[in-house]
């Protein structure tokens, strides 16, 4: 998946997880976007988190993962977007942004 293996996935998703409700977590937001993001990557989830599409089965491939990317920077970019909204997109993109290789640390 992306460009990461699917155990350092999981130890990203499983960190997440410890840190939420803590001190040193982001906003519940970006925590349920991130995990969604996780979810969906690993193969766990039928729906893509910002965009609803359906992925192959065992989960989405590069191209998948890249274009949920694109989207969530789309939702970002609006300027009607809530702040809870915007922090669940930040999250979607951050974890898969760091899923596909563009980022050097997992949310």
């Amino acid at each position: 998946m992306g460009t990461r293996e699917y155990a350092a996935v999981v130890v990203a998703r499983n960190r997440l997880g410890a840190r939420a409700g803590t001190g040193d977590s982001p906003s519940p937001q970006f925590t349920s976007g991130a995990a969604a993001a996780y979810r969906w990557a690993l193969g766990g989830a039928e729906r893509s988190p910002v965009t609803g599409s359906g992925s192959a089965e065992g989960g989405p491939g590069l191209p998948a993962l890249t274009a949920e990317v694109d989207a969530a920077v789309v939702q970002m970019e609006d300027p009607t977007s809530a702040a809870g909204p915007r922090d669940y997109h930040r999250g979607v993109h951050d974890a898969l942004a760091w899923v596909c290789g563009h980022r050097n640390e997992a949310p």
